[in-house]
């Protein structure tokens, strides 16, 4: 297998152009070598060797950890309803949005 072409700085000015960014010459430097890192890291992971390995959304296995869905009793309607401020038809009163006072 034949060594993969180095980023130079000429690529990084030309990306730079198709985005529409314009880069310093200091920035073009610093950012050369990064993306070069960069590019680097995504060649050593490309050529592990992954035969058998599942794909995976999460290092770890992850688990559902909600309580069961049980039924169980509740509180009482009117016992709820007598602590509130204000009730009407057995439902909460509130205020309406727009221009009546608590």
């Amino acid at each position: 297998m034949s060594e993969p072409k180095r980023l130079t700085r000429e690529d990084v000015a030309h990306v730079a152009d198709l985005a529409r960014l314009a880069l310093s010459e200091e920035e073009l430097d610093l950012f050369t070598g990064q993306l070069a890192q960069v590019l680097d890291h995504a060649a050593d992971v490309a050529s592990l060797d992954l035969a058998g390995v599942k794909p995976t959304a999460h290092a770890m296995a992850v688990t559902n950890v909600v309580r069961a869905d049980e039924p169980r009793p509740c509180v009482d309607r009117d016992e709820v309803l007598a602590q509130a401020p204000s009730v009407e038809g057995h439902r909460f009163r509130v205020p309406r949005i727009l221009g009546e006072a608590p």
